[in-house]
């Protein structure tokens, strides 16, 4: 079977003849394993099945640095984040764009579809032979917080209801539009990224979850359904009280799989045959703090509980941090690609 073929397969819940897999890095965290392996190309290496391209808000045109504050970068929506400290791939916010839940200070960007479109095509036509997926990062509940900020919208979502509906109805319809224009080009899936959870369950609730949420994923969900992608969604945290919901909207495979949070052989139980899970290797606990000869262990051991059936692709579950040591990336890899010996 291809790469593509796998993937295609784990989120039709068929059994493939080994796990797809895939592994995505920070930007200091690369860094030190190809010091590590003393090949800056290694990435590049690693026989990922899935990939594509992806709009996050920070597009060319519209996004910069910010005058007379190194490492500092506004966003297509003008909010500013500080990437001069640790974290460099996304960075902390720094002020909003939202003081008062009024539509009048919304930030509305206008993309450059023709240049955004050529670095799309550039990502989707690279002869990888992985399953193909366009994406949207900050999707909805991330988009909204950032330009309002965090507990201003949670409080907005008691008591200025009618404002957030308005907010997140703008909000899907900007992504409505990027969505039509990916759909375009020769893709497999359509990825949502969305944080929704924290350690012990929805940070919103499920209600208002529902009501401010849902609806608009439905929305966008069916649109790429429509044209016959599958769909796949990262979000962090438990959401489990979602889950349900999730596969009632046309959900195919949920990401980010975190064993410190689920229980894996249960989630696999009850939702196992509706859908699939990409993710399983801690980076919170395992990756970080076990030896290399226990990152084996572990990761054999969670492939061997999800690959019954199919619908399961293995891997870390975020983009890998730099606090794991490079011997266990080496060791996690080992696994993916040595099925055969350690399943």
């Amino acid at each position: 079977m291809t790469k593509r073929e796998r993937v295609i397969a784990a989120f039709s819940h068929r059994e493939t003849d080994f796990i797809p897999y895939t592994a995505g890095f920070t930007e200091e965290e690369h860094r030190k394993v190809a010091a590590y392996l003393n090949d800056p190309d290694f990435s590049k290496k690693i026989a990922n099945h899935i990939d594509g391209c992806y709009y996050s808000g920070f597009s060319e045109g519209l996004a910069h640095d910010v005058e007379g504050k190194p490492g500092y970068i506004a966003d297509d929506f003008g909010v500013v984040w500080n990437r001069s400290g640790p974290d460099k791939d996304i960075g902390v916010i720094e002020g909003r764009v939202m003081p008062e839940p009024d539509m009048k200070y919304y930030p509305a960007p206008q993309l450059d579809f023709k240049r955004l479109m050529k670095t799309w095509e550039t990502h989707i036509n690279d002869g990888s032979g992985a399953f193909k997926e366009a994406s949207i990062g900050f999707t909805m509940f991330e988009r909204a917080w950032t330009i309002r900020g965090m507990e201003n919208l949670l409080s907005d979502m008691v008591i200025e209801p009618g404002f957030v509906h308005e907010l997140m109805d703008t909000i899907c319809d900007f992504n409505i539009e990027i969505i039509d224009e990916m759909l375009t080009l020769d893709i497999d899936g359509f990825h949502f990224g969305d944080d929704w959870g924290q350690q012990r369950g929805l940070i919103m609730g499920p209600e208002h979850w529902r009501i401010f949420i849902k609806p608009r994923m439905a929305r966008m969900f069916g649109r790429a359904k429509k044209a016959g992608k599958f769909i796949s969604l990262h979000s962090c945290g438990d959401i489990s009280a979602v889950f349900g919901d999730l596969v009632e909207i046309g959900l195919d495979c949920y990401q980010t799989f975190q064993p410190e949070i689920y229980d894996i052989r249960e989630v696999k139980r009850v939702y196992g045959r509706d859908l699939s899970f990409w993710g399983g290797m801690s980076t919170q606990r395992m990756l970080p703090f076990e030896t290399p000869e226990g990152v084996r262990q572990k990761c054999a051991e969670i492939m061997r509980v999800m690959k019954p059936g199919g619908g399961f692709v293995a891997a870390p579950t975020h983009a890998m941090p730099a606090d794991i040591p490079p011997e266990n990336v080496v060791a996690m890899l080992e696994v993916f690609e040595n099925q055969d010996k350690y399943l």
